[in-house]
This record gives structure tokens, C-alpha cells and sequence, in this order.
């Protein structure tokens, strides 16, 4: 096939190879997974006020910058794609295999959440051109309807963005080296304080939060990590201080502009996480993250982060908007909630997630010949890809963000 038609992931030219063709499972990165899709929930009960007075101060306090769970997974996505890349993957598949990891999901969510916009009379019906634009995961490119349908699903027009930019960036990833690829991430963060600035200072006319392009160097920066990771020529602090160093940007937040300038608080602390668990998975060291239920969890977060906020939505109906409940009655409807949204995600991922993405890939696979299984590859199982204990997973088939991973949003 030509250079013209198809873009090749080749070997790369150091004698220190990263990985073989399958990478080893990493299931902390899964489990953590988890924790990014509970803070983006925490942070819509927040934004809901199903709290009122101390109850709510509490959860400002504890959810208010829940928002950067998207960030994760913008991290973590570049981290596991390039963790689980193999050499001489051809684009075309690549990109095939993101197709069929994250739209089944998104086209169930977005068809569920256009139904309850023509039944609802508190939500807004979106436009064609709005509905055309979410499907085909373009609509955050344009402020006015980033929220569109699934509100959270700008983030898989990030996402997006981020797999069409892949091959490439795999491509120079394998041909820098460590010196060329650490220079590349520090790049990439200096690129994220610089936006962050300009955002709070309203340089572009439009706030950057949403937009794919400016979300682009935390996927970079994932990826980058990845790839020192595999060089083995990483050097960061063990899991136990980059979760500290986490927890205290993540705390930082509300001290900042909101909105983009918030990243600036966590991203070099989900950059030295990331890492931190996945050589906890190859050591065998202890990570609480590999429990099999956080990772079972993990293995639902996409489709619990693309169907929670749909709950909620719903929820005005027969709660009224912002309720201000007190703290029974507040935890009483979270948990509610929460059962609910885990239940419908469970339902998701193995009644849509799983079988949609198996008839995908296994449809592929009769047809094109060269990769087994559907052409498990750069990116794909979860197991290679950002760690499934048992080879199942949080997609047998993907990274995401997210999701958002992946991630959010």
C-alpha cells in the first residue's frame, strides 16, 4: 500500500526497543480510571445542589474541581495509546478500532439524550446542524454547542481530534529518542501554562476549556510519558507521592481562573501518576488501583461517565431544579443516582459497549486478513492499553478517555 494512502507506524531506530507487539497488561491505570469518572460525578451532584448549607460547602470542597477528571483522562489516553502501539500499525486500522472503542457508546447516549430533549420540557431540542455536528464529534470545536446532546461528550470530540493526530505523533515519538521526547513533553506542558494564561487573560474568542486543539498537549504529554516509560529511561517519584502530588494540585484548583487555567494545578501531577502505577503493575509493587473490583469498575467508566449526567438530567423532573435538599434527604438521591447511572452503564457496556465493538472489529477481520481478532492493535485492548486485570475490560478494545478516557469530561 503507498505512503499516499495509508500512514505506517514503523520500528523504531533505537536498539532499545519499547515493547513487543502485545505490551503487558497495566490494571492500576484502569482502576484509576474510575476515580476520574467519580470526581466528574461528584462534580455534577455539586452542580446540581442536591446539598444545601455545610453539606454542600462540603461538596464544593471535595468536588468543586472534579472537572479536571476530564484532564485524566486526556492524559491517560495519550499514555495508553502509545503504551500499546505496535510497530508498523497502519493509521487506517487504528483509527478503525477507535471507531468501534468509543461511537456505539456515543450514538446510544446521544439518541437516548435527543429522546428526553423531545419529551422533557426543561431541555433544550438541539438544531440539525447541532445534532449533524455531536454525531459526527465535531460540536466542541464550536463553543455555542459543546454541550450539545450528551453534554459530556465533548470530551470524545477531544478525543476525536486526539486519535486523528496519533499516527503522526507516534511516528515522531519513535523517532526522537529520550532526550527528543522528554524536550517534547516539557514542550507540551509549557504549551498548557501558556493557554492557561492566555485563557484567563481572554486572548481567543472563545474560552478554551472545550476546544480539542487546546486539549491536545495533555494527550501529548501522555503519550510522551508512555514513551519514556517504554525506553525505560522515565524518572519520576513512586505511586504513593505522585498520588500526593495529585491530590494537592487537585486541591490547588479553586485558587485559580476556572476553566482552563485549571489544569495547570493537576497536570503535572496526573503526568507523574500515570507513570507511577503503570511501573507499579511491571514491578509487581502493591497498588490499591489493581483491586479487582477498581478495575471491574474501570471497566465500566466509559459508560458510566457518558450516561450519568443523562440521569441526572432526568432527575429534574421528578426533583425540580437545584432542590437543596438536606443531608439525608441529599445523600438519599445521590446514591439513588449513583445506582441508577452504574446500573444503566453496566447494561451499556455489556449489552452495547462489548458486543458492538466484537461485531466491529471480528466484521473486520473476516475481510481484511493481516490482523487477528479484529486487528488488535496500537491502542486497543484494555489489557494492552491501559490495563485489564483479566483481558476483558473496560474495553477489550479500548483506551479511552475518557473517556475519555480517556476522560471528559
Amino acid at each position: 500500500m503507498s505512503s499516499s494512502a495509508t500512514l505506517v507506524i514503523p520500528s523504531p531506530s533505537s536498539t532499545r526497543t519499547a515493547r513487543t507487539p502485545s505490551a503487558p497488561a497495566l490494571p492500576s491505570l484502569t482502576g484509576l480510571r474510575w476515580m476520574a469518572a467519580l470526581l466528574v460525578f461528584g462534580l455534577h451532584i455539586h452542580n446540581f445542589r442536591y446539598f444545601d448549607g455545610t453539606a454542600q460547602s462540603l461538596t464544593t470542597w471535595a468536588f468543586g474541581a472534579g472537572a479536571t477528571g476530564v484532564s485524566f483522562f486526556f492524559v491517560l489516553s495519550g499514555f495508553v495509546l502509545m503504551w500499546s502501539a505496535r510497530p508498523r500499525d497502519r493509521a487506517p486500522a487504528f483509527w478503525r478500532r477507535r471507531v468501534a472503542r468509543i461511537v456505539p457508546v456515543h450514538l446510544v447516549t446521544a439518541a437516548v439524550a435527543l429522546l428526553m430533549a423531545w419529551t422533557l420540557p426543561h431541555l433544550a431540542q438541539p438544531t440539525l446542524g447541532q445534532g449533524v455536528a455531536n454525531v459526527l464529534l465535531v460540536h466542541s470545536w464550536w463553543r455555542p454547542w459543546w454541550q450539545t446532546l450528551d453534554p459530556v461528550s465533548w470530551s470524545l470530540a477531544c478525543e476525536a481530534f486526539f486519535y486523528a493526530a496519533f499516527p503522526p505523533l507516534a511516528l515522531l515519538l519513535r523517532r526522537l529518542g529520550a532526550r527528543g521526547t522528554a524536550a517534547l513533553a516539557g514542550l507540551s506542558l509549557l504549551a498548557v501554562f501558556a493557554l492557561a494564561w492566555a485563557d484567563a487573560h481572554h486572548w481567543f474568542s472563545q474560552p478554551l476549556y472545550s476546544l480539542p486543539a487546546a486539549r491536545l498537549p495533555e494527550f501529548v504529554i501522555g503519550a510522551a510519558v508512555a514513551r519514556l516509560v517504554q525506553l525505560e529511561r522515565w524518572r519520576g517519584p513512586g505511586l504513593e507521592a505522585s498520588l500526593a502530588l495529585a491530590i494537592i494540585g487537585y486541591f490547588l484548583v479553586p485558587r485559580v481562573t476556572p476553566g482552563y487555567p485549571a489544569t495547570t494545578c493537576t497536570v503535572i501531577g496526573f503526568a507523574l501518576l500515570i507513570p507511577a502505577a503503570a511501573l507499579a503493575d511491571l514491578r509487581g509493587l502493591p497498588s490499591l488501583w489493581r483491586h479487582r473490583r477498581m478495575v471491574r469498575l474501570g471497566e465500566l467508566s466509559f459508560a458510566f461517565y457518558m450516561v450519568h449526567l443523562l440521569v441526572l438530567r432526568a432527575g429534574i423532573s421528578l426533583l425540580g431544579f437545584r432542590p437543596r435538599f438536606g443531608v439525608v434527604e441529599g445523600l438519599a438521591v445521590t446514591v439513588v443516582a449513583f445506582t441508577v447511572s452504574l446500573g444503566l452503564a453496566w447494561v451499556l457496556y455489556e449489552a452495547v459497549e462489548v458486543p458492538a465493538r466484537r461485531l466491529l472489529l471480528r466484521r473486520r477481520a473476516k475481510g481484511g486478513g493481516h490482523m487477528k481478532g479484529g486487528g488488535q492493535a496500537m491502542g486497543d485492548r484494555q489489557a494492552k492499553d491501559g490495563g485489564q486485570a483479566k483481558g476483558g475490560g473496560q474495553a477489550k478494545g479500548g483506551g479511552q478517555a475518557k473517556d475519555g478516557v480517556r476522560m471528559n469530561q
